[in-house]
């Protein structure tokens, strides 16, 4: 049994119905019966839906159903229904509040629930374009001035301006990982896979590596970043590619652009091609699971090399210690 942490209020296009939708980690929950309420049909149709949903598979139950508080205060608690399964169940139901509803969830509420902006009934209604653009506008140059890695600011730019974006979606893992890639084929040629596979090396120094976190040498952990095989010109290369990148999505903001997550695909192949950069078709011939795998073999060749030649070094001092004994 959960306590929501807020409430955000929806009120429909005819001005009907509103309902109250709880949020909870991150996520808007609705009962049957509000969901009844929202698309003007039965609790028996919306339960029909339900089931069509989960027999489907379209998405998983076990995800989208919690048992929340009704009322804030009381002790009954009553089955929930989080937002993919809303949308699924508004796809399914005829008329013009399911697609009303759609529409304002992926461009106004998913953002609320990724960002956690203030917003007030008009700003929810999504009245207010100004203000959405101003406060991207803000984020962005936040993130400019953190201390975050240049491809994690490309990451959280294109979160903060993706009205749809959902931290919760399967393919949002890889869409960004396409992106790494590109960005990492226009400096060097090869995604970021097939240059660990290309640059890890057992037998060079630092196994190939060029840049790592720890003072006090590589770690485990630095083997499997493709950044920390570049060149420094390479890794100037990328830098300026990031400011770039960051100004290129300040533009747009400014311009007051909306964006959808998989806008960013064609836009960042557009704006390569402008900026006569090779552009990735594809997601390159290595995995990176291929990769993690082959770097990590390297890492423990090499430490073995390692360990035999200190072993030799102090096998060395000892038998000078012994010869040192002697002629005394």
């Amino acid at each position: 049994m959960t306590h929501p942490d807020e409430v955000v209020i929806y009120n429909t296009d005819d001005g009907k119905a509103q309902v109250r939708l709880q949020v909870v980690e991150h996520d808007a929950w609705l009962t049957q019966k509000q969901m009844a309420q929202l698309f003007d049909v039965t609790t028996a149709a919306i339960s029909h839906h339900i089931k069509e949903v989960t027999l489907s598979r379209e998405i998983g139950e076990e995800s989208t159903f919690k048992q929340l508080l009704k009322v804030p205060g009381q002790s009954r608690s009553v089955n929930h229904y989080n937002l993919d399964m809303i949308i699924a169940v508004g796809y399914r139901v005829r008329g013009p509040r399911g697609s009303q509803f759609r529409t304002w969830a992926t461009q106004v509420l998913r953002e609320y629930l990724v960002k956690g902006f203030a917003l007030d009934d008009q700003r929810l209604k999504n009245d207010n374009h100004d203000t959405y653009f101003d406060e991207l506008l803000e984020r962005i140059r936040e993130i400019r001035l953190s201390e975050r890695q240049f491809f994690r600011k490309i990451c959280d730019v294109i979160a903060a301006s993706s009205s749809d974006y959902n931290p919760k979606r399967t393919d949002v893992q890889q869409f960004f990982a396409s992106i790494q890639n590109k960005l990492h084929f226009a400096v060097h040629g090869k995604t970021a896979a097939e240059l660990i596979i290309a640059r890890a090396d057992a037998a060079k120094d630092n196994m190939g590596l060029t840049n790592w976190d720890s003072v006090n040498g590589p770690k485990t952990k630095d083997v499997i970043v493709a950044k920390n095989y570049l060149t420094d010109d390479e890794l100037r290369e990328m830098a300026r590619l990031t400011t770039m990148y960051l100004d290129y999505a300040e533009d747009r903001a400014d311009k007051r652009q909306g964006m959808l997550l998989s806008d960013w695909k064609d836009l960042t192949d557009k704006w390569l091609v402008f900026n006569e950069r090779e552009v990735l078709t594809g997601a390159g011939s290595r995995s990176h699971k291929q990769a993690t795998d082959y770097a990590m073999e390297q890492w423990e060749a090499h430490k073995r090399t390692l360990d035999a030649k200190v072993d030799a070094k102090d096998m060395a001092a000892l038998e000078a210690a012994v010869r040192d004994m002697k002629n005394k």
